[in-house]
């Protein structure tokens, strides 16, 4: 059941129970501004980071809107394609209830298979502006009825070069209809372009949490969608963490993974709206006691929750707004204990775990997936562990038990049974042989120059394929900084690539030594994980 937030504003019903299936369970700030105003008719121009929500700021009032079989009604421009996507995949799932048809067009696609897909009649298009102004042109997008029209992630589409294709492309969009623009940062630029193709915008500005993290470990996994369960169960086997707390996207996902979790011998409960407060009480009793050992929450249900003792966060679902990650690592190394920070990323999610690094200002380290041989090893050392400390005051009365026990049997099978029956209390080991795809062997290399210095993506793959023993198809995200750039490539790779930056400085500078970057991930990384 929905909260009353998104109830009370008015939304239709197969909406709300798209929100609800989404696993929405209360607005954010920026929801809770935009979407009253949006469905008021209102022009909003919002300042908000990528992460903080805005999607569904600027998706559920259209969605709410639009009707099925009307043609193009809505048209959102964005900046990249990665976003194109990102932004068509969650309006596409919050309009399925609706039978909403949202596409998304833009380059490196080709435009004969989006040609075909608009033959369907999508009622909302997601694309970039070079590949917008195309369709345009060739007359397979008319934007006569469009009803809205989004400018999502503004600044870094001026920052771009977009601004003429866009103003191209507002001029086409018909003067009756709303307009919303969202920007990190609303410069005299960007308020210059909303003054000029907007109708006296509401100003919604959305103050950021403090972007710092506790000083912990922060690291992530690069996951197989398919395994992260046993990615999960690996990563606790060689952790051991004694309280930690896990958290999930929605609430039926929250349920699922403690289930799985007590069925493989960890003692987890559940915490999310759906329970009673006599549940949660029940749940926070047996956490704050020690009787449960492993807390799976929603974000809004881990609110408030403040728990001293918790060594471990799991971002076990990577969280979809920036602000979610600081208040979801603050849970641990409270009042100065350490604690570390672990966030699962599948592939498609890199781009938001680099957002998140931009946001936080700090590079979260890779991790490389434990192999079973090291699972097995760390488990073999905590039980001596246990047992060696169990030694140093045993007790006169198991001394004494100790001795005939003795006098009975072998002293060897005697301890290997007294490991063993110590071993049954615990969770089963994850047994699952990982392959390299699913261990996360990448990593993202800082190297100290970008686009001030000339650095462009197709000159970068040059430089490092004519230099390295990479091939293109092993060079992976490439974000360039107006300073910095950050290049994904095969850990084993690293120092390679470092010294074919450095070689190229060298050169290009007649010999002066370059700046090292200071960022090298360390070679103990690439043969152990996190470094241990």
């Amino acid at each position: 059941m929905n909260k009353e937030g998104f109830n009370s504003m008015g939304l239709k019903d197969d909406l709300l129970k798209m929100i609800d299936e989404k696993g929405f369970e209360q607005p954010t700030p920026i929801q809770q501004q935009t979407i009253p105003l949006a469905i008021a008719g209102l022009d909003v121009m919002g300042q908000a980071q990528t992460g903080t929500g805005k999607t569904a700021s600027f998706g559920i009032p259209i969605l709410n809107t639009v009707s099925k079989g009307g043609g193009i009604q809505a048209l959102i421009v964005c900046p990249t394609r990665e976003l194109a996507v990102q932004v068509r995949e969650e309006i596409a799932f919050l309009g399925r209830g609706l039978h909403i048809n949202a596409l998304a067009v833009y380059g490196g696609q080709s435009i004969e298979i989006q040609m075909r897909a608009l033959g369907r009649r999508p009622e909302i298009i997601v694309g970039t502006p070079g590949r917008l102004l195309d369709h345009l042109r060739r007359g397979s997008i008319k934007l006569g009825g469009l009803k809205f029209v989004v400018l999502d992630e503004a600044d870094e589409m001026l920052d771009m070069g977009f601004l003429p294709d866009i103003e191209t492309v507002l001029q086409q969009c018909p003067e009756k209809r709303q307009t919303f623009l969202f920007s990190a940062t609303l410069v005299d630029e960007i308020r210059d372009l909303g003054q000029k193709f907007m109708n006296k915008p509401e100003i919604v500005l959305i103050e950021s949490a403090e972007r710092t993290v506790a000083v912990i470990e922060q690291v992530y996994y690069q996951v197989n969608p398919r395994r992260k369960v046993e990615t999960m169960c690996r990563i606790l086997d060689v952790e051991q963490p004694p309280v930690s707390l896990v958290f999930c996207r929605t609430k039926k996902s929250a349920d699922e993974l403690a289930r799985i979790l007590n069925s493989r011998g960890y003692t987890a409960d559940a915490l999310h709206g759906d329970m009673s407060q006599r549940e949660r009480d029940s749940v926070m009793h047996r956490f704050r006691t020690g009787s449960t050992k492993i807390l799976v929450a929603t974000d809004l249900a881990a609110r408030g929750l403040d728990v001293e003792l918790v060594t471990h966060v799991f971002n076990y679902d990577i969280p979809e707004e920036l602000d979610s990650y600081i208040h979801r690592t603050g849970r641990t190394g409270r009042a100065g204990r350490t604690g570390v920070a672990i966030t699962l990323v599948e592939p498609s999610q890199l781009r938001q775990l680099r957002l998140i690094e931009r946001y936080t200002g700090k590079r979260i380290q890779p991790g490389i997936l434990p192999t079973l041989q090291e699972a097995v090893q760390r488990h073999q050392e905590l039980l001596l562990s246990r047992l060696l400390k169990a030694a140093e005051q045993p007790g006169e009365v198991y001394l004494n038990m100790a001795a005939r026990i003795l006098e009975q049997g072998e002293a060897k099978n005697l301890l290997a049974a007294a490991l063993k029956i110590m071993a049954d209390d615990t969770p089963d080991l994850e047994t699952t042989e990982f392959d390299e795809s699913d261990r996360g062997t990448t990593a993202h290399v800082e190297l100290p120059a970008g686009r001030l210095q000339g650095i462009h993506p197709r000159r970068l793959v040059e430089l490092l394929t004519a230099n390295t023993s990479l091939s293109p198809k092993q060079i992976g995200d490439i974000e360039i900084n107006s300073n910095t750039t950050y290049v994904e490539v095969p850990m084993s790779s690293i120092d390679e690539v470092y010294q074919a930056f450095i070689s190229f400085e060298r050169n290009k500078k007649g010999g002066r030594p370059p700046y090292r970057p200071q960022k090298h991930r360390s070679k103990k990384m690439e043969v152990g994980h996190r470094g241990r």
